[in-house]
């Protein structure tokens, strides 16, 4: 089966956490998530999944030249950026869009899909 990719971008701007959310609606999403989460297991589709600090806590290391190189901050500056994700399988990229389309729901948020790449074969 094929890897999906499960991207929950976020506005840059707000750069929002479950800390400065309405506890309400956290505790909403949070059971609305696991209980997408548990019907991705009970189908064998759920590989891994998670939630990220926003970019404002990142650090870039660029160590393709003689030393390593450390910078404060994200990558690149953009308007949205990479809150958080799921790995799943799905046998095509239809069963992998509906997936997203519940996770979407339960995020009450924008969701993105991608498979993964795989190595050709030899």
């Amino acid at each position: 089966m094929t890897k999906y990719f499960l991207s929950l971008p976020h506005d840059s701007a707000e750069e929002p956490t479950m800390e400065n959310m309405d506890p309400a609606e956290l505790q909403e999403i949070i059971a609305a998530v696991g209980a997408f989460n548990t019907a991705l297991e009970e189908a064998g589709a759920f590989v891994t999944a998670g939630g990220l600090q926003p970019p404002s806590t990142a650090t870039t290391v660029d160590y393709s030249g003689d030393t390593p190189v450390l910078t404060q901050g994200p990558f690149v500056e953009a308007k949205e950026y990479l809150g958080g994700f799921w790995i799943i399988e799905a046998e095509n990229d239809d069963v992998a869009i509906e997936w997203t389309k519940q996770a979407s729901r339960a995020l009450r948020s924008k969701v993105e899909v991608r498979a993964l790449q795989e190595e050709p074969p030899a």
